[in-house]
């Protein structure tokens, strides 16, 4: 197999074909987020979706979703924010990364299936789509006689950022 057949994206280069542009979700889809997990629709609970949302920011911690939040609605405390995402990380509304013993990250659950690169340094995580992996992943499950319905892949190291800089602690 040729190596070439596997392309993940590299740190920065985001707009790559293997990564989609998340959908950004309506005041009306956020509402109706909320009303299918029968929860009341307050100001605080749709805040916290839109900042989920936004876009500029994929993969956040509580704590940083927390200090968005507090920003614009300084009633909010860190309870109401933590118990609403793991709400939604139980309902599947959420989808909640865990690095080891790092805070939890929390992005809104794309529409499509996607996999991370995390750096296991900083944090940083990357979304990819391969081909090649769906279909070996298929493959296995199949030698195995599994019916796969589901899969997370997580595959941790260094970003390029923290392995340069790593490099260049150790050359000092």
């Amino acid at each position: 197999m040729e190596k070439d057949h596997l392309k993940l994206p590299r740190q920065g280069d985001f707009q790559e074909t293997l990564l989609r542009k998340r959908d950004s979700l309506s005041l009306d889809d956020l509402k109706n987020l909320l009303r299918n997990l029968n929860l009341k629709i307050t100001d605080q609970r749709l805040l916290i979706l839109k900042t989920l949302n936004d876009g500029t920011r994929t993969h956040m911690t509580a704590q940083e979703i927390y200090e968005k939040v507090r920003r614009i609605d300084s009633s909010i405390g860190f309870a109401t924010v933590y118990r609403l995402l793991k709400r939604l990380a139980q309902s599947g509304v959420v989808t909640e990364v865990r690095v080891g013993s790092a805070p939890s990250r929390y992005e809104l659950t794309a529409k499509y299936h996607h996999d991370h690169l995390t750096c296991v340094m900083c944090g940083l995580i990357i979304e990819f789509e391969c081909d090649e992996i769906e279909r070996l992943q298929q493959q296995i499950a199949q030698r195995f006689g599994f019916l796969l319905k589901d899969h997370v892949l997580e595959l941790y190291g260094i970003c390029s950022k923290c392995a340069a800089l790593s490099n260049s602690k150790k050359s000092d």
